[in-house]
């Protein structure tokens, strides 16, 4: 069962590049399709959600009146698999195509039995920290590279983190790699992503996500990699190319 309310677009602004949220919205009715244009992400998304829970299970339980915010949740593939795992979800992206998708999906294809209640809103993090919204857990997964500002959207991020709560991020390393095989390989070669899905310009390293986040008051507790290989994407100790990262207060 879900819900889905509407933002005040005054509040949108700062995280949200209108171009990213176009991109996204004409591709909202293949999300789901796992041979579609977000195969990659349905290929990976349960070994970040399995290293996000076991995370979640070592250090903390949620506070049991809060949901899990997924910023930037697409149509809904994280939301879905952590509520399968029994956690409460509110789903929060700036595409209102794409939270449409969600709820479409979610309504035709329920849930399993005892799984946890997912909430879909159209909005932003500017209006969450508006609304002094707090979260205990927080995930934003492959969304630093498609936002204006990396650093005020980690700054934000942490104003709605609780003081004991867990932010995990997952994004794109900027190297030559990440060149040849995210951006090149992915979007012109195997087209595996729609050409244009991802400005390698915008990627961004470990140690500037580090950076980023101690000037928000975080700190890096936990770094993992993502590596796709010729049987399918493990989670290694590789942050070549794709990696996520478990943040804390300091």
């Amino acid at each position: 069962m879900s819900t889905v309310t509407t933002p005040n677009p005054h509040n949108q602004k700062n995280s949200i590049i209108e171009n990213e949220i176009n991109h996204f919205n004409t591709l909202a009715d293949q999300w789901w399709n796992r041979e579609g244009p977000m195969s990659a992400l349905h290929e990976m998304n349960a070994l970040r959600i399995e290293w996000i829970h076991s995370l979640i299970k070592k250090y903390s339980n949620p506070h049991p009146s809060l949901p899990i915010l997924d910023i930037g949740c697409g149509a809904g593939l994280a939301s879905e698999a952590m509520a399968a795992l029994g956690y409460d979800v509110l789903g929060v992206d700036a595409g209102q195509e794409v939270i449409a998708a969600a709820e479409n999906h979610l309504k035709t294809v329920p849930l399993p039995p005892n799984s946890g209640h997912v909430t879909y809103r159209v909005g932003s993090v500017e209006a969450l920290v508006e609304e002094q919204k707090q979260f205990s857990i927080i995930t934003a997964l492959e969304l630093l590279e498609h936002v204006s500002d990396p650093q005020e959207f980690i700054l934000n991020l942490a104003k709605l983190l609780t003081p004991d709560g867990k932010l995990f991020l997952s994004t794109i390393n900027r190297n030559i790699h990440s060149f040849l095989f995210a951006k090149v390989a992915a979007e012109y070669l195997t087209r595996k992503l729609p050409i244009g899905t991802h400005n390698w310009k915008q990627f961004i390293t470990p140690s500037e996500l580090g950076n980023m986040a101690n000037q928000a008051g975080l700190r890096v507790t936990d770094i993992a990699g993502l590596t796709m290989y010729p049987n399918g994407w493990k989670t290694t100790s590789n942050i070549k190319i794709n990696y996520m990262v478990c943040l804390s207060k300091i």
